[in-house]
Formats: structure tokens, C-alpha cells, sequence
């Protein structure tokens, strides 16, 4: 008994040494097909390098022809630096044209680029299975995988085929929720709940495409395939990705596309008769789209040099100001790479600090309380914070008249913009100065306070006459506007500044705060739509206010200012 029990336990102690030894992770082969994407491929070769999973259990594959930029260039730049840091690269650029000449633009799909295409993801997943990969990972060069865990957060899922969802700066992504009896997109309902994150984890749907991580260990992986040629009485059209999806549900193979987590970002296609400039404004606009969530998007040493942004303006305007806490040096840095994509020329203007206030420096600077006011929502007098973005604004007022400016855009530090932005731009601008409008102010972006519709100006695509709103995020400001501000000396009976804008164009709810202000006669349009947003909104993760976090003006020294 004695023998058999020290048996057991040195087989217990055997045992438990193997349990706890280090298991590699499973081997990966990244897939890549790059064509004509030289202006994505510093962004997605740098975030390719910064996925957090070991590199020697990394495979590449990557092919790339019929280029007419400098793709190649880039991708033996990059390939000069990182090759040797994963188990296995297989590469073929090839700088010919490989025989398809039917192409009607870069982005016409002919049937000779489909065939080429399914030919080589073909290829790739039978050199996947000869090297006896766990795993392939089919990826789009213009796919931006922000989240660097994105590969070690998908092999963990333990599914046969799973996408990491993708964001675009629209609707578009890279899964379908619905597909027609004919193999093409349709729309459903679970779309959008999919796409906006209302129900995190994973979702069993029809179509994954540009980022698709496959289980080759699994039995039922051996059936699937690009190759319609592959899949008896095959009725669907020649497409790589309908292919791929009809093969995994002719074997009983479910697709899943995984929304737990903010994974990246996808560019949107290109229509047939659209140019390669055509991208490049797309790609300006998913990369502010990708700011407006993150300080900068990453970009490696070697990749720099292929980057260029445009020249710098002032969209039109006499001056662009940005206004920013210097406490707050993230959020000035993620504005000044918006504006470097932008090409927008912006003065930094530091912010008045809530923080630094306090009733001396109030008395100083002529401040006093409006008597009434109580914020309308939480019943307190103003904060500091508040007071100090009222001052913010009150001085580039007062520099406008001091310099003699006629239009000039002022911009809060914590704005998403609208995809074709500058285009806007122009376009409101341009509205003004063909319909000979009356203006004072025009918000860009704004939190609308009222049901009611809001009357177009005549003749205009793109001004409504603005109701009552909160917020200045954004607005384009005229001379004759910042003078009538600064005439209704709001210090002298001090609201929040965006309680103070409809005040000043006279509509706002509250009359007797209005009659502190006997002319209101500031003209204010309204962008529509809007092409300013918050980055973040109330109880969003990562929100943070400086004007909400902090103190409380006292209320004996309200009553003081009121006295002075």
C-alpha cells in the first residue's frame, strides 16, 4: 500500500510538472494580397509589427502585383527590417502587370482580377495546410488593427472561422448580417446593433470578409475554399469572399464576427470608376475617424519617410483657433495630427484653467454672476471649469475685433470631424458668400435642445436658422458677430457660454435670463448636418469634462459678484 501510494504521488508530482510548463501559442500564417496601397501600408504594416503575439510563431505570406505606385518599394523597405523576426516569410512581388489587362481603373473588379484574386488565397490556404499551420489569418492591406491584441483576442475565441469586427468612418464593415437567396448583401436589423457594439461578444453571421482568422486544426476547415470550381453545383457569382462563405455553410461552417472589443478599422471600397486620389481622401478620412478614439495612430521609424500630408490653409478664413488646457497635452497632440491630415493652419490658444480661478482673479477680471441662473439640469450656480471656457472664448472674441478680423473658425480640443470635412467647409462657406446671407455666427457642431424642425436658410443646401443648442465645439464666427458678443458685456452677468449664445440670438427658454440682455439681435445658422462631434459623449468610456470636474462656484461669492 505504501508503494502504490508514493507511486501515485511521484505520477501526481510527473504530471504536474508537464501542467505547468510554458504551452507555445498556436502557429499563425498571415495572408496579405497587396495592390495599389502604398498610402496604407505604412499604417498597416506598422500595426501588423505591434500585434502582441509571439513572431516565431508568425508565418507571412504575401503577394503583390499590378501596382502603378510604390507599394513594392515599401513592402522591401519594411520586409528588409522585420523578415527575420517571424519562423517563415513567403513573398513574391512582382512588378509586371501578370497578364490582366481588361481592367476598366484600379477599382473594376474584371473577371480575370477575380479569378487572379481567388487563385491566390487559394494558394495561400494550400500553402497554410502543407506547412501545417494552425491557423491562417486572411488580412486586407487596408485593414488598421488598432488593438494590438487583436490576433491573441481572436485564436482565443476557439472558433472555426471569426472576424475581428472593423469600423469604418460610416456604415460600412467587414461582416453582412444578412445575405439574399442569391448570395449578395442584405439588409437586416442586426446590422446595426452589430456595428454600434449594443450587444459585445460574438455574432454568427453569413459573410466575414478583409480580416479572417481560420481554425485549420478543425475537420470541417478542410472544405473550405475560394474556388467555386471546389463546391458542387456552385450557383453563385464569381467572388472570392461569397465563395469562401458559401463553402463554410455548404460544410456546416459558422462565420462569426466579434464586436467585444474596439479591433480596427477598414477602409471603405472604392466604386468602379473611382481613382487612387479618391482613396487617399478616404484614408484622411478613417484616419481622423481613428483619432477621434486614440491619440495618434502608430507609425514605425521606417515607414515615416512615405507618409507626406498636405499643404496647410486656413480653409479661406482670416484665423483658426484651437482652444486647449495646457494640462491636457494629449489632447492637444491628437489636434495638431488632425490638423497635419487636414492640412488646417491653427493657432493653439491656451485655455482659461478652471482650476487656476478663484474670487480674487474673478474680481480682477470683472466678473460677475448672473443672479438667477441655476443650471438647468443639477440646480448649481456655474463651476469653474465653466467660468474658464467662457473666458476662453471672451478673449478670442476680443482678438478678433483687436485684430480686424471678418471670419474665423474657432475649434474646441475635443472634436471628431466629418468625413470630406474641408469639402464642407467650402460648401457652407461658399453658400454664404452666394446667397449674400446675414450671418453672425455658424455652429459647426452642436447639441440641439428642442424638437421642433428648424427652417432652412432660403436658397441653401446646407444652413438652417440655428434653435436653442448647447455646446461650442465648433463655429465659424464673423466680425460683426464677435463685436455684437462682446457689446452685450456678458461679464457683467456671467452664464455658461453656450446658455449665452441663444441668449444673444434669442432663443432661449429662460426669459428672465434674457432680460439681462436687452438686444439679441446675433444672427446664428447652424451646419446641416453637422460636421463637428463630441469624440466622446456623457458616461462614455474615456469621457472626461474639465468644465464638469470642478469646483462649484461658492455661492456667497456669486452673490458678491452680483454686489460689485
Amino acid at each position: 500500500m505504501k508503494i502504490y501510494k508514493s507511486n501515485f504521488l511521484l505520477m501526481f508530482y510527473f504530471f504536474g510538472l508537464i501542467s505547468n510548463e510554458v504551452i507555445k501559442k498556436p502557429t499563425v500564417l498571415i495572408g496579405i494580397l497587396v495592390r495599389n496601397k502604398a498610402h496604407t501600408l505604412p499604417f498597416f504594416l506598422t500595426l501588423l509589427e505591434n500585434l502582441e503575439y509571439p513572431k516565431d510563431r508568425i508565418s507571412l505570406w504575401i503577394r503583390s502585383d499590378n501596382n502603378i505606385d510604390n507599394s513594392i518599394e515599401i513592402l522591401n523597405v519594411w520586409l528588409n527590417e522585420q523578415m527575420s523576426n517571424y519562423h517563415l516569410v513567403n513573398v513574391v512581388l512582382d512588378e509586371k502587370s501578370m497578364g490582366i489587362e481588361d481592367e476598366d481603373g484600379i477599382a473594376d473588379w474584371s473577371t480575370n482580377r477575380f479569378t487572379h484574386v481567388i487563385n491566390l488565397r487559394e494558394e495561400l490556404f494550400d500553402f497554410g495546410r502543407k506547412i501545417w499551420a494552425d491557423y491562417i489569418f486572411m488580412l486586407d492591406a487596408d485593414v488598421f488593427l488598432t488593438n494590438p491584441r487583436t490576433l491573441e483576442l481572436l485564436v482565443a475565441k476557439n472558433k472555426t472561422v471569426a472576424s475581428p469586427m472593423l469600423k469604418s468612418d460610416g456604415m460600412y464593415s467587414n461582416f453582412w448580417a444578412g445575405m439574399t437567396s442569391e448570395y449578395y448583401y442584405k439588409r437586416t436589423e442586426r446590422y446595426t446593433p452589430i456595428l454600434n457594439r449594443e450587444d459585445p461578444g460574438c455574432h454568427e453571421v453569413p459573410m466575414v470578409h478583409s480580416a479572417v482568422l481560420t481554425d485549420l486544426r478543425r475537420q470541417n476547415s478542410d472544405y473550405l475554399t475560394y474556388k467555386s470550381d471546389n463546391l458542387k453545383n456552385y450557383d453563385g457569382p464569381q467572388d472570392d469572399i461569397i465563395t469562401f462563405a458559401r463553402s463554410a455553410n455548404l460544410s456546416s461552417t459558422s462565420m462569426y464576427v466579434c464586436n467585444d472589443e474596439v479591433y480596427g478599422f477598414v477602409m471603405v471600397p472604392l466604386e468602379t470608376q473611382d481613382t487612387l486620389e479618391q482613396d487617399y481622401q478616404q484614408l484622411t478620412n478613417l484616419k481622423l475617424e481613428i483619432l477621434s478614439l486614440q491619440a495618434e495612430l502608430p507609425l514605425s521609424q521606417a515607414m515615416k519617410k512615405f507618409i507626406k500630408y498636405p499643404k496647410k490653409d486656413k480653409l479661406g478664413l482670416d484665423r483658426i483657433y484651437m482652444i486647449n488646457l495646457r494640462r491636457r497635452p494629449e489632447r492637444r497632440a491628437r489636434m495638431h495630427r488632425c490638423f497635419d491630415e487636414l492640412g488646417i493652419e491653427a493657432e493653439t490658444v491656451d485655455a482659461v484653467d478652471g482650476k487656476q480661478l478663484n474670487e480674487s482673479v474673478l474680481i480682477n477680471s470683472g466678473v460677475k454672476m448672473m443672479p438667477e441662473y441655476a443650471d438647468p439640469y443639477h440646480k448649481r450656480p456655474m463651476k469653474m471649469g465653466e467660468i474658464g471656457c467662457f473666458l476662453s472664448h471672451y478673449n478670442i472674441w476680443n482678438d478678433v475685433i483687436d485684430n480686424n478680423y471678418n471670419r474665423i473658425m474657432v475649434l474646441e480640443d475635443d472634436v471628431r470631424f466629418e468625413p470630406f470635412f474641408r469639402n464642407k467647409v467650402n460648401f457652407i462657406m461658399r453658400e454664404l458668400d452666394r446667397l449674400n446671407i446675414n450671418w453672425d455666427l455658424v455652429y459647426l457642431g452642436r447639441k440641439r435642445m428642442q424638437e421642433q424642425g428648424e427652417e432652412y436658410v432660403d436658397g441653401s443646401d446646407y444652413l438652417v436658422y440655428a434653435g436653442y443648442s448647447y455646446w461650442t465645439l465648433g463655429y465659424i464666427l464673423s466680425g460683426s458677430g464677435a463685436r455684437k458678443l462682446l457689446d452685450a458685456k456678458p461679464l457683467d452677468s456671467l452664464v455658461p457660454v453656450d446658455e449665452f449664445l441663444p441668449i444673444l440670438f434669442d432663443k432661449h427658454p429662460r426669459v428672465n435670463w434674457k432680460g439681462h440682455f436687452p438686444k439679441r439681435d446675433l444672427v446664428a445658422l447652424s451646419a446641416a448636418p453637422l460636421i463637428i462631434y463630441p469624440t466622446h459623449y456623457t458616461g462614455e468610456n474615456g469621457y472626461i469634462s474639465d468644465t464638469e470636474n470642478s469646483v462649484i462656484i461658492a455661492a456667497n461669492q456669486a452673490i458678491k459678484r452680483t454686489e460689485l
